[in-house]
């Protein structure tokens, strides 16, 4: 179990690390999408490859951040009825529902994506639109987002093998305090 929880932990260190690097073209995307509106109102000028590139850097955050939310146990989830379940009903539902659901799933995602990427990068498609950028790009993002939910749901599934079986401790029952998102958690442990 200790070498499954090693390969847990590189990847959760990888798909964190993309994550936050992925999270800062949320940035880059706000400032492509303000000077676009800024040069089209002002200046009476657009450019469909800047409207592409907007619509790029919000797929590859939205997709290349996915496992990161995973992995931060931040996906929406029905907290109506876990919240009265046990954390060891929670674990073992999690466990469940990332073998029989989110696996598949991804697994199946990265599998049909992957020629559709290929096909796109040899045949160097392009944009419809006049001045529109190339496409495989933004189609590599559903494969790699696919391919790191499928790595980080591996991770997810060690870990909670892991605290089925007593490798790794259950996370705390402290009442109100499960309702904050962990890095909520985390704060407020760094201000106590």
């Amino acid at each position: 179990m200790n070498g499954l929880l090693s390969v847990s932990q590189v990847v959760d260190r990888v798909t964190g690390w993309i994550g936050r690097t992925m999270a800062w073209l949320l940035l880059l995307a706000v400032i492509v999408s303000a000077g676009n509106a800024v040069i089209r109102k002002s200046f009476n000028l657009s450019s469909n490859a800047w409207l592409e590139l907007q619509w790029y850097l919000f797929g590859a955050v939205f997709m290349l951040c996915a496992a990161w939310t995973l992995r931060e146990d931040e996906h929406v989830r029905v907290d109506v009825l876990s919240q009265r379940l046990s954390t060891r009903s929670r674990v073992w539902i999690d466990l469940v529902c990332h073998i029989l659901f989110l696996m598949p799933f991804a697994i199946l995602m990265t599998y049909l994506s992957w020629p559709f990427v290929v096909s796109s990068f040899l045949s160097g498609e392009q944009s419809n639109n006049a001045g529109g950028l190339i496409r495989w790009p933004a189609k590599l993002w559903i494969l790699a987002g696919f391919a790191l939910l499928v790595a980080q749901g591996v991770s997810e599934i060690i870990k909670r093998g892991a605290m089925l079986t007593g490798h790794l401790p259950m996370p705390e029952e402290s009442g109100a305090e499960d309702d904050l998102p962990p890095a909520a958690r985390e704060a407020g442990a760094r201000d106590a």
